[in-house]
């Protein structure tokens, strides 16, 4: 490398400066200026060049070639004297044509470099593999596609004899033929099987310089065509279970256009293929929106809607689901179930459940929310009977959570790991209901000629039966339940031979029993036998304190049966809450908060009071007023103002039933009487 200096620190100066400094092959000794602040010298002392104000400052042995720019001849001649003759001294006319030549000798190299790199990125992104080889049969250039079909690195193959690597390859006798060979096969050295195209490589002269080949890995067309009849068999199999399904089937395409029905469809819809098919989703609906294109809308599936559809307005449950591949919506795809035979199976099912419901206990005391008095007054003696074997009365209104109870004391008892049986005794006759409790040995059931059954007392031993609504229970299944509570064993119907049970019974009912008592409807006995342990339920309207808490388990509950995620209700929606005295309870508020959400838009996070269905809520109970309708009977007017009145005393004395019967100067018992028959309890 060559040193030189530039004398002149000026526009010229710069111009050479800034272009040697760019080249590998000389190097910038050192630039000289009178001017200190000569844009020259100041970019040399920037980039660590040294500078002067005098070229004798400088080894005139180190300096291979001086550029004078500065203009002047007679510095120019003081130059050639001054310097050996191995010192090239170029003056600034030719100092700036050099600068030219350099410019486009760097221009020249750059573009050429760049068409080189852009040649090698095609070369190397093709596919296909591709070799050459020169007269000596030695690779001269490989492309990643080949060495990795070769399996190697393309610097270790580079010179190296082709038949090193592929040691069938022709390219050899191509060189000496100069024919061309298209779509020969091969088996290369580490197995595979390629096929292959073979050219001879001429230059302009028309002489035979080398040969290269262009190959493919027909492995991969072989796995490719294997998937493809793969794909056949699959589309072959769905197109036959589509064909064979009970459940009508549509496939929609991304625009909501119909793709494709199965015969169910046309069976259940009444439509034909080509009423569909191209045609809008919503042209089977004759009645609701399209799930089809609300699946496409929304991105998620909708389940279990129900429509009316074709032109006989047949009743169906729809479930449809987008139709998603590689994050790109393709379609999407509904199966139609006829409710005919689901009505059928949904009164079946109901029937069942209101029947018996043999599931483990799913409540402990902690699901059970309550800070008011009454309630934590319920909830100590629940925990304590849990740790007896007491039978259990549980009683309140409608809704107030007395299975809630039943649940948590038989998992905090020493049989929470046994059977817990639930039964609602007001949801049979009396003779399945009967059947269903003690069981029936084989033909003593008229209609049943084989077989026997085990009672639900038999599939309770060791275990809990929660009986509810047990003040609907008949006389004659009394008499028997009394004898389970006493003798703690049970009587199949038509059997001889008592079975012996050991059974913790947990009761329930809404019913006024002392009134059935009277009334002779109950027996006696067996109200003190179940009454060993009452628990009295409040209703809501006595513990309004628990309304926040409740509401915001409720919302959890309902947040997943919903497909939701509010988070809270407001501070005035919690008004409208507080003020109402829910005749239905807890049941009732969920009912209330289970509409509220429905009407919710799907991205809503807090529950206001414009969700809240007021028209639900009585607004003017809810509001404490009491509403005179002149066209009620005297009785019934006098009642609404007699319940407002009690209403507003017991709020007035926190529900001191003591304080308000002093108040309104009425006995306890009368108050306790009218407390009982407008459900103020």
């Amino acid at each position: 490398m060559q040193n030189v200096l530039i004398i002149g620190g000026g526009v010229g100066g710069s111009a050479i400066l800034n272009t040697l400094m760019e080249t590998d092959y000389l190097h910038v000794y050192g630039v000289v200026d009178l001017n200190p602040n000569a844009s020259a010298i100041k970019t040399a002392a920037s980039r660590g060049i040294p500078t002067a104000e005098d070229y004798a400052k400088f080894d005139k042995q180190q300096v291979d070639i001086v550029f004078n720019v500065t203009g002047s001849d007679q510095l120019y001649q003081e130059l050639k004297d001054y310097y050996l003759e191995k010192t090239v001294v170029i003056p600034g006319s030719l100092a700036n044509v050099f600068v030219r030549l350099l410019e486009e000798k760097e221009h020249f190299i750059t573009q050429l470099s760049k068409d080189s790199h852009r040649e090698k990125i095609i070369f190397n992104s093709i596919e296909e593999g591709m070799i050459g080889i020169d007269k000596t049969s030695r690779i001269t250039f490989i492309n990643k596609s080949a060495a990795r079909m070769l399996g190697v690195q393309v610097e270790e193959t580079i010179g190296r004899h082709i038949h090193e690597f592929i040691s069938l390859s022709e390219l050899p006798r191509i060189y000496e033929t100069g024919r061309i060979e298209l779509n020969k096969e091969l088996e290369l050295m580490n197995g595979a099987t390629i096929v292959t195209s073979r050219f001879p490589m001429i230059d302009e002269n028309g002489e035979t310089i080398g040969a290269f080949a262009v190959f493919k890995d027909i492995t991969e067309v072989v796995s490719l065509a294997e998937e493809i009849t793969d794909l056949k068999e699959i589309q072959t199999m769905l197109e036959a279970i589509i064909q064979s399904s009970d459940d009508a089937i549509s496939v929609v395409d991304e625009k909501g256009n119909g793709l494709l029905v199965n015969p169910a469809y046309t069976r259940i819809t009444g439509l034909q293929m080509e009423d569909v098919i191209g045609q809008p989703a919503s042209a089977d609906i004759s009645e609701g929106e399209s799930m089809h294109l609300k699946a496409l809308q929304t991105r998620k599936p909708v389940r279990g809607v129900n429509l009316k559809v074709g032109p006989s307005n047949r009743e169906v449950i729809v479930n449809v689901a987008p139709i998603i591949v590689d994050n790109k919506l393709k379609g999407s795809v509904g199966v139609i179930h006829d409710t005919t035979e689901i009505r059928s199976l949904m009164k079946e099912l109901d029937r069942a459940r209101s029947i018996i419901r043999t599931l483990e206990s799913k409540y402990t005391f902690d699901d059970i929310i309550g800070l008011s008095s009454e309630m934590q007054l319920s909830l100590q003696q629940a925990k304590l009977a849990a740790q007896t074997l007491v039978t259990v009365l549980l009683r309140g209104e409608s809704g107030t959570g007395k299975e809630l109870f039943a649940h948590a004391i038989h998992s905090a008892s020493e049989r929470k790991f046994n059977k817990f049986v639930r039964v609602n005794c007001a949801a049979l006759s009396e003779e399945l209901l009967e059947s269903e409790l003690f069981g029936y040995e084989e033909g003593a059931i008229p209609g049943i000629k084989t077989g026997e059954k085990r009672g639900l007392f038999e599939e309770a031993n060791n275990g809990s039966i929660f009986l509810d609504e047990i003040g609907e229970l008949s006389s004659s299944l009394q008499s028997k339940l009394l004898r389970v509570l006493q003798e703690h064993e049970t009587l199949r119907i038509g059997g001889g031979k008592p079975i012996p049970v050991n059974v913790r019974v947990i009761a329930s009912t809404n019913a006024n029993m002392e009134k059935a008592l009277l009334d002779g409807k109950f027996r006696e006995d067996l109200y003190y036998r179940l009454n060993r342990m009452p628990i009295l339920i409040p209703p809501l309207r006595n513990r309004k304190q628990d309304i926040p808490r409740i509401v915001e388990r409720l919302l959890l509950k309902l947040n997943q049966e919903y497909g939701r995620s509010v988070e809270s209700v407001s501070d005035k929606a919690l008004q409208y809450l507080r003020v109402y005295d829910w005749p239905g309870n807890v049941r009732e508020l969920e009912n209330v908060l289970s509409r509220a959400m429905i009407f919710m838009q799907m991205n809503d996070k807090v529950l206001t009071e414009e969700h809240i269905p007021l028209n639900m809520l009585k607004v003017a109970e809810a509001k404490n007023e009491v509403v005179i309708q002149s066209s009620a009977p005297l009785q019934e007017q006098l009642d609404t103002v007699e319940r407002g009145i009690l209403h507003r005393a017991l709020q007035q004395y926190n529900g001191n039933k003591s304080k308000t019967a002093k108040q309104l100067e009425i006995s306890l018992r009368t108050l306790y009487y009218k407390l009982e028959k407008y459900g103020l309890m």
